[in-house]
């Protein structure tokens, strides 16, 4: 059991009692502590040659599972590196003013404001460049609500093309960013886009902010990223990360956790220890709302126009099958720790998938499918179902 695990399951009923979560932050504590759990099903396994057998549990596939989660952020890279075109990418990071993140705690649908904002910034400032040719760049915008340390912080990690593809099919690459503008532009459009959801009574706030950030909000850019390995490999380790590493969690005694961070100022190594239930409200204020797109893809990115299709991959589609293949829990497993789980461990066959079972039944897959519904997946020349938690 994983040390996050056991914090939460420790503390169950109090997070439900005394915290009294949104009803999406228990659904995804209760998902987690079960990951894993025989009693809600999984799959047999056969040896055809020794007759051994061997059952894998379902998964949770909830985020906020170090396990499921971790597994979610590599298919979320990989989804978006298959969308990147090979060229120069930047990666541009949008905050905002501190006084104004408890506004979107308190509301989370003017999330969608700080997606709104920087994509009008983005859009505007390429169409500048030349009008009649409307250059348009790919970008991918990722919301984090989190700080290193933790806490509530909402801020925009935005992966740029340098450089824009025109009506005609040019490409023109773009390197000098005026961030003067972006930060000015972005401000603009995020007070803007809140005061038009909040209302008049956000006017006092607005102006304050104008007067407090004469400059704009903090648009800073990482290191260019050129090489489309480099980009995967960025993607993978920065913009798809959860909210915290088990690594990072130092140790749990039943009152309280130790965990450490690296400060983003000059990197100095931060130890903390605070009580279980400022730990565990620390975490479950990151858990998003239902169906809420933290990763939403504009411009080349979004559109999918004929003449688009001339500009070149940063991995060609041919590669992407085996890096799919690569994805598999069977693979991943592997790769992490260096044995093939579905090697038998008496023979060292490869073992076959026998049946499913359900809450202690063994339930065949048509009647899974009628039950739950989810997913067409292929078995031999046919199709069959698998449910949602499969």
């Amino acid at each position: 059991m994983s040390i996050l695990k056991e914090i939460f399951k420790d503390n169950y009923e109090i997070i439900e009692y005394s915290l009294h979560p949104r009803a999406v932050v228990l659904e995804n504590i209760t998902k987690m502590i079960n990951c894993g759990d025989p009693a809600f099903g999984g799959a047999m396994y056969g040896c055809p040659h020794c007759g051994e057998l061997k059952f894998v549990p379902f998964r949770c596939h909830s985020k906020f599972c170090p396990t499921c989660g971790n597994k979610y952020s590599i298919d979320r890279s990989t989804a978006m590196s298959f969308k990147l075109i090979r060229c120069t990418h930047r990666h541009c990071v949008f905050t905002i003013d501190e006084e104004l993140r408890s506004f979107f705690l308190e509301d989370r649908s003017l999330l969608d404001c700080l997606f709104q904002a920087v994509r009008s910034v983005i859009l505007e400032m390429f169409h500048k460049i030349n009008k009649s040719k409307n250059f348009v760049p790919g970008f991918v915008c990722v919301l984090h609500t989190f700080g290193r340390p933790l806490e509530w912080n909402p801020h925009i990690h935005c992966l740029l093309t340098e450089g824009g593809f025109s009506d005609d099919g040019f490409w023109r690459v773009v390197k000098h960013f005026n961030y003067t503008y972006l930060r000015k532009a972005f401000q603009t459009a995020l007070l803007n886009a809140m005061e038009k959801r909040i209302g008049p009574s956000f006017k006092k706030t607005k102006a304050a902010i104008y007067k407090k950030d004469k400059n704009g909000f903090y648009v800073y850019a990482k290191p260019n990223l050129c090489d489309p390995n480099t980009v995967v490999k960025y993607i993978s380790r920065y913009l798809g990360r959860p909210v915290i590493a088990t690594s990072r969690i130092d140790s749990y005694d039943g009152k309280n956790v130790t965990f450490h961070y690296n400060k983003h100022e000059d990197n100095s190594y931060v130890q903390k220890t605070i009580p279980v239930l400022d730990f565990i409200k620390l975490l479950i204020q990151h858990i998003p709302e239902k169906h809420f797109k933290m990763t939403r893809y504009y411009g080349l990115y979004a559109r999918h126009r004929k003449s688009d299709k001339n500009l070149t991959k940063a991995i060609p589609k041919s590669k992407h099958k085996i890096i799919l293949d690569f994805n598999t829990w069977r693979k991943l497993f592997i790769l992490s720790f260096g044995y093939d789980p579905l090697n038998c461990p008496k023979c060292n066959h490869t073992m076959e998938f026998l049946e499913l079972y359900h809450s202690h039944k063994r339930v065949s897959l048509v009647e899974l499918y009628h039950q739950n519904g989810s997913v067409t997946l292929r078995k031999g020349n046919g199709k069959v179902s698998l449910p949602f938690w499969w």
